[in-house]
């Protein structure tokens, strides 16, 4: 089985309801383990994050031991940078064993082609955070920001991370989905038969048929809303809520 998960946005609101989240994660990976082949996170597993050399967020380290024992368990598991991670540099790589992936991704699974992408700079609107994401994961950036220190760097991480989400909320008004229609030009044009994205944090799954090709876009939504997983075990791909995936594997 192949399973997919994005924008859980782990230290987003309340503690308490973080927490609750992380948990849910946990318990999700943990019954996984014994069927995943592969977890692709699309992207956003935090709400924000950002690594030193030696210091990575301490608030975070129970999902990190969670990802470990799934990569131990034999769960390849491949990282694509959401919009919030752009703090990333070589901890999950060579700490985790975790591939990170900077750009969209194309995958053949199980005979099908997949279009993985999380889907930031292509929503109409976006075109702001399209101009400075280049600037915010470029090297250079990156290693000046490190400069300063750890407690006040993640801390304006966190704060840079509210404030990407208050202009997102100003711009999505829910009126249309460029996602959906980039995704109709990937299955129509270059043939893909599964285009998989988050950012939207609108759960979809909808079919396109194009001549004799027919494919599926899948939005896989937000943790904040209705925590989902998505998985595909060769034949079809299914979206589910991760509160009966893991009720259905406990019994």
């Amino acid at each position: 089985m192949v399973y997919f998960l994005s924008d859980v946005h782990l230290g987003y609101g309340t503690q308490e309801h973080a927490r609750q989240r992380e948990a849910l994660l946990i318990e999700l990976l943990s019954v996984i383990a014994p069927t995943a082949e592969v977890l692709f996170i699309v992207g956003d597993l935090f709400d924000y994050w950002f690594e030193y050399r030696t210091v990575v967020p301490r608030a975070f380290f129970r999902t990190l031991a969670a990802l470990d024992q799934l990569r131990r368990a034999g769960t390849q598991i491949e990282y694509i940078i959401g919009n919030h991670d752009f703090g990333h540099h070589d901890f999950f790589e060579k700490e985790l064993g975790i591939v990170l992936h900077w750009q969209d991704i194309e995958r053949t699974i199980h005979g099908k082609r997949f279009y993985i992408a999380h889907g930031d700079g292509k929503v109409a609107g976006d075109w702001g955070y399209a101009l400075v994401r280049p600037v915010l994961r470029s090297r250079l950036a990156n290693v000046l920001y490190r400069w300063i220190h750890p407690d006040i760097g993640i801390s304006l991480a966190r704060l840079s991370s509210h404030k990407s989400r208050q202009r997102t909320m100003q711009w999505d008004d829910g009126t249309s989905d460029s996602l959906e229609t980039f995704a109709e030009q990937k299955i129509c044009r270059d043939g893909m038969d599964y285009v998989v994205m988050g950012h939207r944090h609108r759960p979809a799954m909808k079919t396109f048929s194009c001549g004799d090709h027919v494919g599926t876009y899948i939005n896989l939504g937000d943790w904040m809303s209705q925590p989902l997983v998505g998985m595909f075990d060769g034949e079809r791909f299914l979206l589910e809520p991760v509160e009966r995936v893991i009720a259905s594997a406990v019994l």
